[in-house]
């Protein structure tokens, strides 16, 4: 039997969603024209996530899939999220598209999945999410690298670690506007897109290394988006830091590499060279296609070509082989 093509890395948005963010969002969240003429979503002035029309339409999204061989997709809420309002709202945020992705799973059951966002700045109603969402048949969990500028090793956050551990749950940690944007003059240039995103993700997952986080969620799947952020430039680094730094020794008693086989990364990377690099880091087990479609710099078959390129025996576990594992698909 074949393996499918699973795309892990994909988003979706609906105008519901949309319209709450405008009217709940400012003052920090605002939309406004960028240069070339779309719209794009800023976080303290700062464009960062430029929402385009397949967004909004699976219709597109499964014309796009079967012109490019992709056999399944994974979608998710993109940044930001649900992390912009009050408690009601940011229940509200999630709700509207949890149960937009569980509409498109029924409707196209063979085709999608889906990741559960989470109002994870109000720890009791993410934890009431998490169980509706998982009930209606959410595969996984998505989360931004920081949830409103705190890490996610806040110890506020625990009980809902706790109970996506506890289900085995794969976790896409996906980034944002990192924090200290506006100070970072990430508006010009757009900054936010090339730089900031892989920065938010190094700085997510670093945390997390350091701070014990996997050998006190020993299930957990993580899914360190965009390749793992600048994680396989940097691991080495971290390691030499362990080695003689004592405060990176402070919570753990291995050095950060000997991590990377309990974590994965997608394959949202845009040079043959630096997908090499990323499965050479984290290990063909633990690599997953992904496209980052629609996104403007999103790339379904590129990003598939690429993969596609690999040698023989990572090829098909990228493909779709790994995905398969870690979703139960």
């Amino acid at each position: 039997m074949a393996i499918p093509v699973i795309d892990v890395h994909t988003h979706c948005l609906t105008e519901a969603w949309f319209a709450l963010l405008q009217e709940h969002g400012g003052p920090r969240y605002t939309v406004k024209e960028v240069r070339g003429g779309l719209r794009a979503i800023h976080l303290d002035g700062a464009p960062f996530m430029t929402p385009v029309p397949p967004m909004f339409d699976y219709g597109l999204r499964l014309k796009a899939m079967n012109e490019n061989g992709v056999d399944i997709g994974v979608v998710s809420l993109t940044c930001p999220n649900c992390y912009w309002g009050g408690p009601e709202v940011s229940l509200r945020a999630a709700q509207i598209m949890n149960d937009d992705m569980m509409a498109a799973q029924t409707a196209y059951p063979d085709r999608l999945r889906w990741f559960a966002s989470l109002p994870w700045q109000y720890p009791e109603l993410a934890l009431a999410e998490l169980n509706r969402a998982c009930e209606a048949g959410a595969r996984g969990v998505m989360v931004l690298a920081n949830v409103d500028g705190r890490p996610l090793t806040d110890p506020a956050f625990a009980s809902i670690w706790t109970a996506i551990d506890a289900r085995g749950l794969p976790v896409l940690v996906h980034p944002t506007a990192p924090p200290g944007v506006a100070e970072m003059d990430m508006a010009r240039f757009q900054l936010t897109a090339s730089i900031g995103f892989t920065f938010d993700t190094s700085l997510a997952i670093a945390r997390m290394i350091y701070d014990g986080f996997f050998d006190r969620y020993p299930s957990l799947k993580i899914i360190a988006a965009h390749g793992g952020g600048a994680l396989p430039y940097l691991i080495s680094r971290m390691d030499q830091c362990f080695d003689n730094i004592p405060a990176c020794r402070e919570k753990i008693s291995v050095r950060p590499s000997e991590y990377l086989l309990r974590i994965y990364a997608d394959a949202v990377v845009f040079a043959p060279a630096i997908l090499a690099l990323c499965v050479n880091t984290f290990g063909a087990d633990n690599v997953m296609y992904g496209s980052d479609y629609p996104h403007t710099i999103g790339d379904m078959p590129g990003c598939l070509a690429r993969v596609n390129g690999l040698p023989a025996a990572a090829r098909d576990n990228v493909r779709g082989r790994n995905a398969q594992r870690i979703f139960r698909l």
